[in-house]
């Protein structure tokens, strides 16, 4: 969970115990009111567990302030723009998410990404977003709209074609065999991939199995400039906007980029990955 989530939960526990306070109200008795385990309670005052918009609305009743109920929405919605799990957000479907993230692309001139088991989304065939998402769809119970999120998601694709935007893209060699698909739709992926990385907005770089690397890899993420950084985890995206936490992935990135091979030597990874998926 990301350091700037955490300390924002923290603080609207202490405001939720602030207004209990002033309400008089110790916890057990707070949560009785409320009809609540007095663990729940302590676990929102100490930041150990996420409210909802229910929980505030519903906290600033109990402590005979309603007036406080919107000012507790404002800072729970604050807390969730950097912190978007991915149950909340296919509850709006898949299309919704491809659409929230393609907005980010077109506001975008520089992109400096990072993918360690998956072809970047950008660079996907149809068939190999689908089942992509499918999978993803399947481990978090949601398959509305997959479908439609395949279209939104191949729409941004129109951005490779954008004179003025790049793409630096870093991937791990690994990505390049993971079979998520079947071998001929990975196959596919490859060829679109080589033919990708000829265009002049994209750079991409290719981190071998076995070189040495100043840091090890972990979760995907992308730069989108020098104003955010979406990094993704299993169980959400977490959207970092403080200029420390950009210039931290900028690191990052370069770091990587030290391990990466580009060119002819990228082509021929490429290349072997696409001779073994065929022959195996």
């Amino acid at each position: 969970m990301s350091t700037d989530f955490q300390r924002a939960r923290v603080v609207l526990g202490a405001r939720l115990r602030e207004l209990r306070t002033e309400a008089g109200l110790n916890g057990r008795d707070f949560a009785g009111r409320l009809g609540w385990p007095p663990s729940k309670v302590s676990k929102l005052e100490n930041g150990k567990q996420t409210a909802t918009l229910a929980d505030v609305e519903a906290w600033a009743q109990a402590c005979a302030q309603p007036e406080a109920a919107a000012e507790l929405k404002g800072r729970l919605r604050g807390l969730e723009t950097s912190y978007r799990s991915w149950r909340r957000q296919l509850a709006a479907g898949h299309r919704s998410v491809q659409e929230a993230i393609g907005l980010q692309h077109e506001r975008t001139s520089t992109f400096r990404g990072f993918t360690g088991s998956v072809i970047p989304g950008i660079f996907q065939t149809e068939d190999y977003a689908r089942h992509v998402l499918t999978r993803y769809a399947e481990l978090h119970g949601n398959s509305r709209d997959v479908e439609q999120g395949v279209h939104a998601r191949l729409r941004r694709q129109d951005n490779l074609h954008t004179p003025g935007k790049q793409y630096r893209v870093l991937v791990w060699e690994a990505a390049l065999t993971v079979l998520i698909c079947p071998p001929d739709v990975l196959a596919e992926q490859l060829d679109q991939l080589v033919t990708v990385a000829g265009l002049d907005t994209v750079s991409l770089g290719i981190i071998p199995l076995g070189v040495p690397v100043r840091i090890a890899t972990g979760d995907d993420f992308w730069i989108h400039d020098d104003r955010l950084v979406i990094a993704e985890t299993w169980h959400a995206e977490v959207w970092l906007d403080a200029s420390e936490d950009v210039a931290l992935y900028h690191r990052i990135w370069e770091t990587l980029d030290e391990a990466a091979v580009y060119g002819r030597q990228a082509h021929r990874l490429i290349a072997r990955a696409r001779r073994a998926v065929s022959s195996g």
